[in-house]
């Protein structure tokens, strides 16, 4: 189990042996532009906190311990990475001294980024493993142990596999040109969220599929929801784009169906997978309809109150 406030602690209602923490290290670290400067996160213990936190976890019956922490999101320098291995064993050494406790692992949390922007440079993780392996053979000399090195990967794992195909259905021309598509923020709700920091790579196809060429315009790519950041792209450089062109949005294998909802009624989209050895292509997911939309809807009888309060 992996507590993130100090406050729930005690509200576990059955203590578990194994128990870990997640730290937030405040004005101590910088964050990044997408999950914002750690003193402005709900999420993790602070730094006065934490050897009381594990204090309690210990007389709560904990026996085995654990340190996590994130604190940034699609980040490509690994060298932030190595800043996050030194900060948490820094707290283990903090931790061990005060309560005598030895850690099992530590966990740096996810936030590898995807190289999606033009010349962007992948994140080098072999760099990361190299120098991380050199600082936890320094703790393991130093303390005669090593906890171990998690992280959790997801978006870094499935982000690029995924893409969002949508149909473009109008265009229109107002202070800006903007091109309209058949889905929306329910379908992929990050660029929504985080805007151009969250930039998507777009391929535009004909209506027979083929990559379109030709002279590039200045555009919006937005959806049909009445919010105005429901735009995949803003300001973007594409090939001329007209109604029945499909537009696919690239690394869009994380965030989407499970960030998906039912804003204005709009029913979620099929999902598809591609079998790249086969190049078979299988529906792994229905489209929604109607029925599943009114699926946990209570039918309630209609009652008419009469200005006596008597019910009919």
């Amino acid at each position: 189990m992996n507590l993130d406030d100090i406050t729930m602690i005690p509200k576990v209602p059955e203590f578990p042996k194994l128990i870990c923490i997640r730290y937030n290290p405040g004005k101590r670290r910088s964050g990044n532009e997408i999950i914002g400067n750690p003193v402005e996160s709900k999420y993790g213990v602070r730094r006065d906190q934490i050897v009381e936190a594990y204090r309690q976890a210990r007389q709560r019956g904990a026996e085995r311990f654990g340190l996590h922490t994130m604190i940034c999101s699609n980040e490509l320098n690994h060298d932030y990475f190595v800043e996050t291995v030194l900060m948490l064993l820094e707290i283990v050494e903090l931790v061990s001294k005060e309560l005598g406790i030895k850690f099992e692992f530590i966990n740096i949390g996810g936030g590898i980024g995807i190289d999606q922007r033009p010349n962007e440079e992948p994140f080098n993780i072999s760099a990361l493993a190299k120098k991380a392996k050199v600082i936890m053979d320094q703790f393991r000399e130093k303390y005669g142990y090593a906890p171990k090195l998690l992280t959790e990967c997801g978006r870094y794992i499935v982000g690029p596999h995924g893409v969002l195909v949508t149909t473009v259905i109008n265009r229109m021309s107002k202070y800006r040109e903007y091109v309209g598509v058949d889905a929306s923020m329910v379908d992929f709700m990050r660029p929504g969220i985080y805007g151009e920091k969250a930039f998507h790579p777009i391929i535009v196809l004909d209506s027979q599929g083929n990559p379109k060429r030709g002279p590039i315009e200045i555009v919006d790519v937005i959806g049909s929801m009445c919010e105005n950041n429901d735009k995949f792209a803003i300001q973007r450089p594409l090939p001329r784009v007209v109604e029945g062109d499909l537009i696919v949005l690239q690394c869009a294998g994380a965030h989407g169906r499970a960030m998906g909802s039912n804003y204005n009624g709009r029913l979620r989209c099929q999902e598809l997978l591609y079998f790249r050895e086969t190049r078979e292509i299988e529906m792994v997911r229905r489209p929604e309809t109607i029925d599943d939309y009114f699926a946990t809807f209570k039918n309630l009888k209609r009652r008419i109150i009469k200005p006596k309060g008597k019910e009919v």
